[in-house]
């Protein structure tokens, strides 16, 4: 990957009576084995910022480009594909699968990128193996707990070993035990993989943890 970049995002929402200008020429670039921690008040955009950034929602104004290409160019199917393949998201709520098991969970991305059903079991048990859960592979969400749940979503999220890891508020539902297990998952994949890490977090501690610890204030991004 050589880069990941915002240029000129901005994001308004409906309301009565008008708009409300949520991010207001949002400007962000990140190379491979980067990383970044995005901090703000709750309400401010930053989870706004990383959808937009990965893919899921259209600005009003402003491109992301990834490889030079911007990404909301791409016809549907391209872009669902870049979704899937180039984009990894960790979100704080797990979003599992709940009638799968942590191994099938995992193999998901593979499966919906033409992979082999024995090939994407097979990656599934490496990730899970990876990130501390080979014992609880053929455990259902129910029967995990909060943390191992984040840690199935975070090994789906890098199953197909993306250039980009968005992580929005990864640890803000675990207790502080288990949220330190999850960060020092994501910084040792970000050193260890190259994988370009944009993290949104309320935590100066882990933001400081970053290469680059950024503010979002009134729509706009401040270092």
């Amino acid at each position: 990957m050589s880069e990941l970049r915002a240029e000129g995002i901005v994001k308004r929402f409906p309301v009565a009576g008008g708009e409300l200008e949520i991010l207001r020429g949002v400007n962000l670039e990140l190379s491979a084995g980067e990383s970044v921690g995005i901090l703000g008040v709750s309400g401010s955009g930053k989870s706004t910022l990383l959808h937009i950034m990965g893919g899921l929602e259209r600005p009003t104004a402003g491109r992301v480009l990834y490889e030079r290409n911007d990404i909301y160019q791409l016809d549907g199917p391209a872009l669902a594909r870049h979704r899937n393949q180039d984009v990894g998201f960790v979100f704080q709520f797990h979003h599992l699968l709940p009638e799968f098991d942590a191994e099938e969970n995992v193999m998901m991305p593979c499966l919906l990128a033409g992979w082999t059903k024995r090939r994407a079991r097979e990656r599934a048990q490496e990730m899970l193996q990876e990130v501390g859960l080979a014992d609880r592979r053929q455990h259902g969400p129910g029967k995990l707990s909060g943390g191992e749940r984040q840690r199935v979503a975070i090994a789906r999220a890098l199953a197909l070993t993306p250039p980009v890891l968005l992580a929005d508020e990864p640890t803000g539902n675990l207790d502080p035990y288990t949220s330190e297990q999850v960060e020092e998952i994501l910084l040792r994949l970000n050193e260890e993989v190259g994988t370009a890490l944009i993290l949104v977090t309320h935590s100066e501690k882990l933001a400081g943890r970053l290469g680059k610890k950024c503010y979002l204030r009134g729509g706009r991004l401040e270092s």
